[in-house]
C-alpha cells in the first residue's frame, strides 16, 4: 500500500489552490519553485555498521547502513564486485503505511536510487574484485524511510551516496579460490558523487524538490542524476501524464545546477 492516501475531490480543489500560488512563482510552504527544504546529512550513526548516514529533508528522514561481505560475482561480470540497494517503507513513517512485504513503490525507490548510483559508476566495482569469477566484495546499503514528507527520491539517494562516501571495508586478499582478510580496513572505491534531483509538474509549472502536498496532485515527475561533471547519468519518469520537450530541457539544467550545490553539501557531510 502506498504511504500517501489520495482523495479525488480533495486532491481537485488543492490542485486549483497550488496551481493559482504556482503561476505568480510561490509555493504552500513559502519556497521559491527551484527551492529545495532544509537539508541535513548526519553520518557514522550505527556504530555497527560498515558506514551509515541519515538525511532529513524537510520533515521527510530517512536513513542508510552499509553492509560489506564478500559473495560470488554475477556470471556476466565475473570480475566486478556487487553494490545492492533495498528500501523499506516503516509502518511509522506514515499513516497510511502498512507492514509486509515492499509494495511498488518502494521498489520503485530501490532501483531509481540504485540505478543512480550504478550509472555514475559511483563504486568502482572492479577494485571490489578479489578473484575474478569466484570472490568478490558485496555491499549491501539498506534504507529505512522514518518520515514520510515528500520526495523520498533525493532523500534516499542523498543518504546512499553519503553513507558510501564515508564507508569503510575490510580489506582482502585472494588465498586460493578464498579471499582472506588481513585485518586492515580500507575505504570504499568511491570516485564520484552522483547527485538525484526529483522534479513535478503541476499544470505548465515544473518545481524541485516537491512536498508531500504537492506529490498529492502533481501530473508528472521526473528524477534525474548528474556526475560531478554534470552528465545526466540516470532518470526516471512517474505518473501517466507528460512533459513537453522545453520542460524536459529545463529539468536538465536544473537537475545540473542544484546538484552542483547539494553534491557539495554531501562532500562536506562526509569528512
Amino acid at each position: 500500500m502506498s504511504a500517501v492516501k489520495k482523495n479525488y475531490i480533495v486532491e481537485t480543489i488543492r490542485k486549483a489552490q497550488l496551481s493559482e500560488l504556482l503561476a505568480k512563482g510561490k509555493r504552500l510552504d513559502g519556497r521559491s519553485l527551484e527551492q529545495y527544504r532544509e537539508l541535513k546529512i548526519e553520518t557514522q550513526l550505527i556504530e555497527k555498521a560498515n558506514a551509515s548516514a541519515r538525511v532529513t529533508l524537510g520533515n521527510t528522514q530517512v536513513i542508510a547502513g552499509v553492509k560489506i561481505a564478500t559473495g560470488t560475482p554475477f556470471p556476466d561480470t565475473p570480475d566486478k564486485g556487487l553494490l545492492i540497494v533495498t528500501a523499506e517503507v516503516l509502518p511509522l513513517s506514515s499513516p497510511y503505511a502498512e507492514a509486509g512485504p515492499p509494495d511498488e513503490d518502494a521498489i520503485e525507490l530501490a532501483r531509481v536510487v540504485d540505478r543512480g548510483i550504478r550509472e555514475s559508476e559511483m563504486v568502482d566495482l572492479t577494485e571490489l574484485c578479489i578473484v575474478a569469477g569466484k570472490v568478490v566484495v558485496t555491499i549491501f546499503v539498506d534504507v529505512s524511510i522514518l518520515n514520510v514528507d515528500g520526495n523520498l527520491f533525493d532523500a534516499t539517494s542523498f543518504a546512499v551516496v553519503s553513507a558510501l562516501k564515508t564507508a569503510k571495508m575490510p580489506k582482502y586478499v585472494p588465498d586460493g579460490d578464498k579471499a582472506k582478510a588481513t585485518g586492515e580496513t580500507i575505504p570504499v572505491p568511491v570516485k564520484r558523487v552522483p547527485v538525484s534531483v526529483t522534479m513535478a509538474r503541476i499544470g505548465n509549472v515544473l518545481i524541485v524538490d516537491p512536498s508531500i502536498e504537492e506529490e498529492a496532485v502533481m501530473d508528472a515527475r521526473i528524477t534525474l542524476t548528474t556526475d560531478d561533471d554534470g552528465n545526466i547519468c540516470a532518470g526516471q519518469k512517474g505518473n501517466p501524464s507528460t512533459f513537453t520537450p522545453a520542460q524536459v530541457m529545463a529539468a536538465a539544467e536544473l537537475s545540473t545546477r542544484k546538484g552542483k550545490e547539494i553534491r557539495k553539501q554531501i562532500v562536506g557531510a562526509a569528512k
